[in-house]
C-alpha cells in the first residue's frame, strides 16, 4: 500500500514532468502507475478508501506459537531438516505445532526458506550446446516403430539425419532392435558421406541399441563422437522426433499395417526420396535437404531474393517494410543434452 507522503511525492514529480512537456500517461508508466490511478488520487483524495479485513482469521497463530515454531526450526535437532521431516518427527514425540505449510510460510516470512543443511547446495550446470555450421558436423539418429499385420509385432525404422541440412543420410528397416544393426547403419553412413575421424558428433537418446557395447565400440573405431540425451527427457532429441512426426503424418503413410519387411522398406525408401529431394523444409528456409547438404541452397535463396527485389521495384507500394528474408540459416544448435566423456587418447587428439 502506498503511503500518503509517497502519493504526494508522485503527484509532484508528475506535475513537474508535465510542465516540462512530458505526457502524463508516459510519466505515470515510468513510475509503474496507470493514468486511472492518478485520476483517482486527484478526484477522491489521497486517503485509501478500500476496506480491509476487520478481524483476524480465527485460525491465525499467536505470537507465542510462532516463536515456538521458530525455536524448533532453529534448534540443533532440526536445523538441517525441512518441515516435511520435522512434522512427523514431532508427531512421534507427541507434539503438534503446525502443519508443513505453516512452517514453510513462517520460513518464507523470515527469509529462511533456503538450503538448510550444512553441506553445499547442489549446483546444476547447463550442458554445452552442440553447434553445426556445415554439413556432416552433427548427426542425430533414432528408431521408430512401423506396424505389421501381426498384433504386437513391429518393424523398426532406423534413421540418421544431418542436423545442419536436415538430410536423412541413412535409413533402413529391420525386424528387431539391435546395436549390431545400428553399428552397420552408421558405418554405411560414414562411408557414404566420407566421414573422417572426429569430424561428426552423433546424438541420440538413451535406448539400449544406442548405448550397446557394439555400437559404442564401432563409434570409437570410426572416430565418431557420441552424445546422449538426458534420461527420461524425450525432447532432448527434437530433430529426429520431428522427422518421425513428418513421416507418420504424410498422406502417403499407409492406413493399414505393412504386410512384410519388403513393403516397409519400399515405403521408407519412397519417403526418403521425397523428403531429401522434393520436400521444402521450413527449418532451412524452404529448400530441400539435398540442396542444402550439397551447398546449392545459397544460390537458390539468392535467386528468390532477386525475384522479390524485382517485384518490389515494380510495385513499391505493396511493401511497407523489407522484402521476405531469404538468407540461408547459418547454424543449427542442439541444446540441453549431456555429452559423453571422451577417452584420454581422444581428448588429447581433440586438444
Amino acid at each position: 500500500m502506498i503511503s500518503q507522503e509517497d502519493k504526494k511525492t508522485v503527484l509532484k514529480l508528475i506535475s513537474e514532468a508535465c510542465k516540462s512537456g512530458a505526457r502524463k500517461s508516459k510519466a505515470a508508466q515510468l513510475l509503474g502507475l496507470t493514468i486511472r490511478t492518478l485520476q483517482r488520487w486527484s478526484k477522491n483524495g489521497l486517503l485509501d478508501s478500500r476496506k480491509g479485513s476487520r478481524a483476524d482469521p480465527g485460525n491465525k497463530l499467536s505470537d507465542d506459537e510462532k516463536t515456538r515454531i521458530v525455536n524448533v526450526l532453529e534448534s540443533p535437532e532440526f536445523a538441517e531438516s525441512n518441515p516435511n521431516q520435522i512434522v512427523p518427527r514431532l508427531a512421534d514425540q507427541g507434539i503438534y505445532l503446525g502443519s508443513e505449510s505453516t512452517m514453510y510460510r513462517i520460513l518464507r516470512d523470515l527469509k529462511m526458506n533456503k538450503h538448510r543443511q550444512s553441506s553445499l547446495p547442489a549446483k546444476r550446470h547447463s550442458p554445452d550446446p552442440l553447434i553445426a555450421n556445415a554439413p556432416n558436423q552433427l548427426w542425430s539418429w533414432d528408431i521408430t516403430y512401423l506396424p505389421s499385420t501381426v498384433r504386437g509385432r513391429f518393424f523398426y525404422l532406423y534413421m540418421v539425419m544431418d542436423l545442419y541440412s536436415r538430410k536423412a543420410v541413412a535409413c533402413q528397416v529391420y525386424e528387431y532392435e539391435s546395436g549390431d544393426l545400428a553399428a552397420e547403419l552408421i558405418t554405411d553412413a560414414c562411408n557414404q558421406e566420407k566421414i573422417s575421424e572426429e569430424q561428426v558428433t552423433l546424438h541420440s537418446d538413451n535406448g539400449s541399441p544406442m548405448k550397446s557395447a557394439t555400437m559404442l565400440a564401432k563409434l570409437q573405431d570410426l572416430g565418431v563422437i557420441p552424445s546422449f540425451s538426458r534420461p527420461s527427457i524425450s525432447n532432448d532429441n527434437p530433430y529426429s522426433e520431428s522427422l518421425f512426426r513428418t513421416l507418420k503424418y504424410r498422406p502417403e503413410y499407409p492406413d493399414k499395417p505393412f504386410e512384410n519387411l519388403f513393403d516397409a522398406r519400399e515405403w521408407a525408401n519412397r519417403f526418403i526420396h521425397w523428403y531429401n529431394k522434393e520436400h521444402l523444409h521450413s527449418g532451412i528456409n524452404y529448400v530441400t535437404p539435398e540442396d542444402r547438404h550439397n551447398g546449392r541452397d545459397i544460390q537458390i535463396l539468392k535467386n528468390r531474393h532477386h525475384v522479390y527485389q524485382k517485384a518490389k521495384t515494380k510495385h513499391p507500394e505493396r511493401w511497407s517494410k523489407k522484402t521476405r528474408n531469404w538468407k540461408p540459416v547459418t547454424e543449427v544448435v542442439l541444446k540441453r543434452f549431456k555429452k559423453v566423456k571422451q577417452s584420454t587418447d581422444t581428448a588429447k587428439r581433440a586438444a
